[in-house]
């Protein structure tokens, strides 16, 4: 049960990393889904070091794109402005370079919604990561 907990904690520090502090912390044992989501997705995936941050959410945003998400298209932008992982400018840019290869039907809805978040995220003030603590 300690390694579980430890992977758990570990995968809770890398969700708040890759979501920039924006995200619920659900307390441990409260929702099984997101325990393993945690222990899986975030301890064991997104924490190895192979791959960056930004290299993978790039990956995640291509799969995004090629589903038409544009919810999750959001949350991805969002995480990926206040990361400073890309700018408004290079967000425009990966619409454009995925439009070919997941379909011109599936991305359109995604520029609106990109629009959206690089204008809440300017108006706000172009903020970072929220405070982990």
């Amino acid at each position: 049960m300690a390694e579980s907990s430890e992977r758990y904690q570990r995968g809770a520090k890398k969700l708040r990393e890759v979501y920039a502090g924006d995200v619920v912390d659900l307390p441990e044992g409260s929702f099984p889904f997101n325990d393993v989501m945690l222990r899986s997705l975030f301890a064991e995936v997104w924490d190895r070091e192979l791959l960056d941050v930004r290299s993978r959410r790039l990956l995640i945003m291509g799969v995004i794109a090629t589903l038409g998400q544009t919810d999750t298209w959001k949350i991805q932008a969002r995480a990926s402005l206040r990361n400073r992982e890309l700018s408004p400018d290079e967000l425009r840019e990966t619409l454009i370079m995925l439009a070919p290869y997941a379909g011109y039907p599936n991305v359109a809805p995604l520029i609106m919604a990109c629009e959206e978040v690089i204008s809440t995220w300017t108006s706000d003030g172009e903020p970072g990561p929220a405070d982990p603590s």
